[in-house]
């Protein structure tokens, strides 16, 4: 069970960390993909970033 929360807590931070990381990426000039990609990219990661983490969160919770 421990590894499955490590799991999961550990790929929140890499979704939200990869978030960020198209977020700077939207103000460097020159950067390929669209503006709206990037940022609907940073907000879906984000938002499957923040799933994980509450559900790595109830899963400690329930342990």
């Amino acid at each position: 069970m421990d590894g499955v929360i490590f799991g999961l807590f550990t790929l929140s931070m890499v979704l939200i960390f990869g978030a960020i990381y198209n977020t700077m990426s939207i103000k460097r000039p020159g950067f390929y993909p669209p503006k709206q990609v990037l940022k609907r990219r940073a907000f879906v990661l984000a938002l499957a970033g923040l799933i994980f983490l509450l559900l790595g969160m109830f899963v400690t919770a329930l342990r």
